[in-house]
């Protein structure tokens, strides 16, 4: 078994569509350890928003094999892919989804009731998390009495809330400005130096940049994988690949 946070091998996905057949993913194998920040990256139509939801266990794929966390999920049912989800997998989303009609609080408590909490347990782990993301003055506001910024940091509380093996960010900046931008990829920085392993989907180049390790998709197949030469303080995985080059099966 991989050492590997994720280890996915050979991953294909395929839909059917009256009489054609889509190959969205062809076959992708990827490592992913514990502690990485990965900006997942390609054009639309690349296959990486179909590898997305099959790193977030949101589709499942039609050949190949996904272990998560030491979990084989590639072929689990809706059910268990479910409770994985909510275990193992802490998602934020371009447009947020918040319950409009709920509090900050209990949004970021919602995950909490599947987890069997009850509820005062729920609310103090709440509060916690969005203390952690300078939200602790908002906890008792809507989203439509929040900026776009403090939508994403409610957002982003939530995604922590099960202390999930790894942070699944889809476009986090899209609908945001650049100064707003700029303070939820350091938000995000701040969270992977304290050890948690995120994947970021973007197609901005800049945003892109904030990772430690890009990978560029094209046609159903990845197409680069390397270390930002940007960032210098990379982990020794990294710096390994950084002297070898993009040979990933080497280390």
């Amino acid at each position: 078994m991989s050492s590997s946070l994720i280890d996915i091998k050979e991953i294909g996905r395929k839909y059917v569509i009256g009489s054609e057949t889509i190959h969205a993913l062809k076959s992708v194998t990827l490592q992913i350890n514990k502690g990485e920040f990965v900006a997942l990256m390609g054009p639309s139509g690349s296959g990486k928003s179909t590898l997305m939801n099959i790193l977030g266990c949101l589709d499942t794929p039609t050949r190949g094999e996904y272990v998560l966390n030491g979990i084989r999920v590639s072929d689990m049912t809706d059910d268990e892919l479910a409770e994985v989800r909510n275990k193992e997998i802490g998602f934020v989303f371009q447009t947020f989804n918040l319950l409009p009609r709920s509090t900050s609080l209990d949004n970021v408590a919602l995950p909490l009731i599947y987890a069997g909490l009850n509820k005062d347990q729920r609310f103090e782990k709440a509060q916690k998390a969005l203390e952690s993301v300078n939200l602790g003055n908002r906890m008792d506001h809507k989203p439509n009495e929040l900026s776009g910024g403090q939508r994403q940091r409610v957002a982003i509380a939530r995604a922590l809330i099960n202390d999930p093996s790894i942070i699944l960010a889809d476009e986090p900046t899209g609908n945001l400005d650049t100064k707003t931008s700029v303070e939820i990829m350091g938000l995000l920085e701040e969270i992977h130096s304290k050890g948690n392993t995120i994947i970021l989907v973007t197609h901005e180049e800049d945003i892109a940049q904030h990772a430690h390790r890009i990978v560029r998709m094209r046609d159903g197949l990845i197409e680069d994988d390397y270390p930002n030469p940007e960032i210098k303080n990379v982990s020794p995985r990294l710096a390994a690949l950084k002297e070898k080059g993009s040979d990933f099966e080497s280390i």
